[in-house]
């Protein structure tokens, strides 16, 4: 697909700053992880800040990455400005760590005694999830292949043991497979009942806008009933699991069809910004179950229609199960579905990425799921 008109192309700015200078009000909740100031590399990390002698803290310091609206900087003042105007994408993304060693040690230090290396990226909002989870891979590779060796993931091995993409999933380090098990995880999260009553305005955008975050959901929930995990919402999720992965696929098969049969003279999915079309060559494959599908379509529109089918769900003798089938309901709500999100897409500048993120959106397509199960005779 072609670039938008007047849509920003990503830049790279570094700048090497004193500590003293480093502002306290950088925004956090773009990085994805809790910082914990007690750990070894932490420690190692304010070390490294305080020694005296050795004062070469932002060549021995990966530094702090941030995402921003703009950076400008003014040559006479010696002063750099950098916007943070959305809390979702804009903010500290990797560093965190440092940025807080640096906010609490540097009283300790004279001005120009110390410099921290910043990277600042802007334009990079379509993508931002990709960048978040690609700069803080260790950490997050470190929880996943720990939850693994726990044995933790045993939960979703067994719910879905018998499904033909059993093989195909990742759950730790260096394991190159086509599904990474934070995919499963933040999918998951979308039907978690518990988190996201069903008489509660809350949606979990958190699956589509962090899905680190996800895994810190699983950890949790996993901790809180190490005693019965009968009483975790992932185990009640165990047998409807496999048809939330049929779901996804078929909503990935059939949402352009939905979308083109909304529009009263022939729909064109495929010129939607963000869906690619298969024209030629090796046909697009599903996300589980490998079928052929015609359209490229990105997960800003997947996630909101998918997560809005947590409308159908049900604790029933331990178990989430589904009020009423959800395949027939997508066939009987897919048009509305899909004209819905790409509309919303459309009001958003044809920005897929802002789509996922947009509470209205998740709100009302489960409600139009919801509306579903208050009709049944």
């Amino acid at each position: 697909t072609s670039k938008n008109e007047g849509e920003k192309k990503p830049e790279m700015y570094e700048l090497i700053c004193d500590v003293k200078d480093i502002p306290d009000s950088i925004p956090m909740g773009t990085n994805p992880r809790e910082q914990k100031l007690t750990t070894s590399v932490a420690k190692k990390i304010q070390t490294s800040l305080t020694n005296h002698v050795n004062l070469n803290f932002y060549l021995l310091n990966r530094g702090i990455l941030l995402s921003a609206e703009s950076v400008v900087y003014d040559n006479v003042e010696n002063e750099c400005t950098i916007a943070f105007s959305d809390p979702e994408v804009h903010g500290n993304v990797d560093g965190g760590h440092t940025y807080k060693i640096v906010l609490q040690n540097r009283h300790l230090l004279e001005k120009g005694e110390q410099y921290v290396k910043i990277e600042v990226l802007t334009g990079v909002e379509d993508f931002f999830e990709d960048l978040a989870a690609a700069r803080n891979t260790s950490v997050q590779v470190q929880d996943k292949s720990m939850e693994e060796l726990r044995e933790h993931f045993d939960l979703i091995k067994n719910a879905i043991g018998n499904e033909i993409f059993y093989e195909d999933i990742s759950y730790k380090e260096n394991d190159a497979k086509r599904i990474d098990v934070l995919e499963i995880l933040a999918i998951m999260n979308m039907f978690n009942i518990e988190r996201y009553p069903l008489n509660v305005k809350s949606y979990p955008i958190t699956s589509y806008s962090g899905k680190a975050m996800c895994l810190e959901y699983y950890i949790r929930a996993y901790k809180e009933n190490e005693n019965d995990q009968t009483k975790n919402p992932y185990y009640k999720m165990s047998k409807i699991l496999p048809d939330i992965c049929k779901l996804y696929d078929t909503i990935e098969r059939n949402i352009g069809d939905y979308y083109n049969k909304s529009v009263a003279v022939g729909g064109k999915y495929g010129a939607v910004t963000g869906v690619a079309t298969h024209k030629s060559g090796p046909a697009f494959k599903t996300k589980f179950y490998q079928n052929d599908k015609q359209y490229l379509s990105p997960n800003g529109f997947i996630y909101p229609i998918l997560a809005a089918f947590r409308a159908l769900v049900e604790e029933n003798d331990g178990f989430y199960r589904w009020k009423k089938d959800p395949f027939i309901t997508l066939d009987e709500c897919g048009i509305d579905l899909a004209s819905s999100t790409v509309d919303v897409s459309r009001r958003k500048g044809n920005n897929p990425n802002a789509t996922g993120k947009e509470p209205m959106l998740w709100s009302n397509l489960f409600m139009c799921i919801l509306f579903t199960t208050l009709t049944i005779n």
